[in-house]
Order: C-alpha cells, then structure tokens, then sequence
C-alpha cells in the first residue's frame, strides 16, 4: 500500500517496537505535528512512555497488529527483528517502511552478504556453516575468522572468534547448530558507519560518516565526522546510497563498515533502522536521523545532513550504576549537566543492568578537539571509560 501523497502533520504513525530509538522517533515525530501509537509487549517501554497510545501486545498478536492497521497511516520499526510476516500483514491494511522484503534480506547475514555481493558492494570472505559437512570443507584461508549466527545476533551476541576447523567444530556445537556464517577475519583499522534515508520517490540522502568504537560487541564511542579520509568518507557514502536504492528502501538504514590497514572499505552488516551511531545526529546536523525517518514515512521531502557541530558521542550503560563492591547508585547527573557542551539522553528504562543501554551524551564543540575534550572532562567526571582512539 505504498502512496507517493504526502501524509500531513496530526495523523497517526504506527511503530513496532519500544526501545530507545523508538523513544527518539516519537518525540521526533511529535516535534513534527504527528502522533504516534507504539506496538510493544513491555508495559514500561521507553517509547511508550513518550507516545499518545501504546498497545501492549507481541509483534505477531495479530488483533493488535490489525488495530495498528487501521488507526495508522503509515507503519515503521525500531528494531531489526521485528519479524517480516508481521510486518506483511500490516502492509495489507497501511503503509509500511521499510518494506518486509528489504527487512527479512538484513535478518539473515547470509542473504544479506548474498545480496550485497550481488550488487557489487564489498564484503569479506565468507562461507555458510549449518552442518558437519560444511566445516569439513571449509577452505583454510578464511582462518582465523569469526563463526556468527546467521539471525538475531546484535551487540556481539551469537559471535565466536575461530582459529582452525576444531575450533570452528566447537564453536557450531556452542552455538547450537543453528545456520552460522564464517567469515575472514581481516586485518582491521578502524569501524565505521553511515545512516542513510530514502523515501518512496526515490529521494536519497546520507549523513556524515561516524567512527565507532565497541567494547565487548557493543558500541561505546561514536565520533562524527570519522576521522578518515575524504575519499574514504565519499566511497562509504556512496556505498550506503547504492545499497539504499538498490534495495528501493523506505527508511532510514544504517550501513557498518570495516576499513582495512590497507585502506580498503569492507561492508561488514545492515541495520533497517536508526542506530546508535548515529545518535549524534540530534545535536550534529541539521536533520536527525529520526527526523529522516518521520520523512521518509510520511512521504515528505528529506531533511538536510549536513553536519553544523563536531561531536562525540558516549554510550551509557548500566554498568554505570554499579561500586566496585557491586552495590547500585544513581549515577552524578549533575555532574554532566554543568558542562555546557554536553547533552545528555536518558532512555527511561526503571532497571540498570550491566551491558544494557540506559542513555547517552553527545559532546560538541566547534572544533574534533573541542568536542574532544568535553567527552574526557564528561568522562573524568561520572567515570565513564575514556575513548580508547583519543
């Protein structure tokens, strides 16, 4: 059901999922006029607490994917494993962006490797692991490598680094033999990402290139503009613009990247939705990503990405709330709030756990080492872990 007519200020947006990325949308979308109805099973989603209407259901209840249906013009989602036939019934009733064929391609990292080798975009060396017999004909140039569960693995998980077929062996059977793709590891320089949008016209944009830094699988720094070469920066761009129209996407997608020590640029994953590095947005750039997706889903004209502040932006996890002695407090907030180039995001989730993602705070400045220099002193201040690529 797809349209090319614009949808106005003051309808009703449907999203299917309740994180935090939902929570940017909403309050995105309602700077925009519109109002949103969120589709999540958790009764404290932080999406759902800035939303006019929440139906507390799963994403396959079928009843409350009809009344999302019909109460929504135009239906998006915050979350990649969202699963592809709900998203197909909803598209029976209304708009839905992106489409459940370009979801379910970034679902499964074998078909999304197939893909993108299809299109020319580069990938690194791979092969499809779901049997004995597959390990056995592994060819012995892709060790070392990593052995990755072809579906819902994010943030590291369902990932186990292998140095030859017994390790390979040990890793399928730790896995539980589900369909895993291995892939080389290569000899890596920096990671880094680009968010995209595109609309149903066919309209494409790109933001500034992020450079990111993980720690243990889950990003910890994000730093826009990366600092890497303007050729560098003008090949991922293109890359993520050509994967956007090759998948004639409607949303915002987010593209990772590996550069190699050689210089060379390596897709490493998709994501059908806006991502954390791409966070930085909000305050960097003149259109946020989420203001691209409230665009893109409403068939209006693309924002403008052009970056107008340098920024760094610090994931906050919940291993901040934790003493060494284990026992919990509420981070200095305070603290960040004194230094005037530093803005921080709280996600509303009631429950700090280690390694789960509680908030954010982008550090901007006129200059890379100004925004540079608030993200240390923010650091310094709550205790948060310094960037490693100062």
């Amino acid at each position: 059901m797809m349209s090319h007519e614009p949808i106005l200020p003051g309808a009703w947006l449907g999203l299917l999922g309740g994180g935090q990325l939902g929570r940017m949308f909403a309050q995105a979308a309602a700077t925009l006029g519109y109002r949103v109805c969120v589709l999540e099973k958790d009764p404290h989603a932080p999406a759902a607490a800035v939303s006019e209407m929440h139906l507390c259901a799963a994403y396959t209840d079928r009843s409350a994917l009809e009344k999302l249906g019909e109460k929504c013009l135009s239906v998006t989602t915050e979350f990649e494993n969202v699963p592809a036939d709900s998203l197909e019934i909803l598209a029976e009733m209304t708009q839905v962006s992106p489409a459940a064929k370009a979801v379910s391609i970034t679902q499964d990292r074998l078909d999304e490797k197939s893909f993108l080798s299809s299109i020319g975009a580069p990938v690194a060396p791979h092969c499809l692991i779901a049997s004995a017999q597959d390990i056995e004909n592994v060819d012995e140039n892709l060790f070392p490598g990593i052995l990755k569960t072809a579906r819902l693995g994010y943030d590291g998980k369902g990932q186990v680094r292998v140095k030859n077929k017994t390790e390979l062996s040990e890793a399928f059977n730790t896995l539980g033999k589900v369909k895993c793709v291995l892939e080389k590891m290569l000899p890596l320089w920096r990671e880094v990402s680009v968010i995209s949008a595109r609309n149903a016209m066919g309209e494409a944009t790109t933001f500034p290139v992020s450079e990111n830094e993980h720690r243990d699988g889950i990003l910890a720094v994000s730093i826009m503009p990366a600092r890497i070469s303007q050729e560098q920066a003008d090949k991922a761009r293109s890359i993520a613009k050509h994967i956007v129209n090759s998948l004639d996407y409607v949303g915002v997608l987010c593209v990772e990247f590996f550069i190699l020590e050689n210089g060379e640029i390596i897709v490493n994953e998709l994501a059908p939705r806006p991502h954390n590095s791409g966070h930085a947005t909000i305050e960097g750039c003149i259109s946020s990503q989420y203001d691209q997706q409230v665009r893109a889903m409403t068939n209006m004209p693309l924002g403008d990405t052009t970056q107008i502040q340098y920024t760094v932006m610090l994931n906050i996890l919940g291993n901040l709330w934790f003493k060494p002695d284990g026992n919990k407090f509420e981070p200095d907030w305070d603290k960040v709030l004194a230094f005037p180039h530093a803005k921080l995001h709280l996600y509303g989730k009631l429950d700090a756990r280690k390694g789960r993602k509680m908030g954010h705070i982008t550090c901007v400045g006129s200059t890379p080492e100004e925004a540079m220099k608030c993200a240390l002193q923010v650091c310094d201040a709550i205790g948060l872990p310094k960037p490693e690529h100062i």
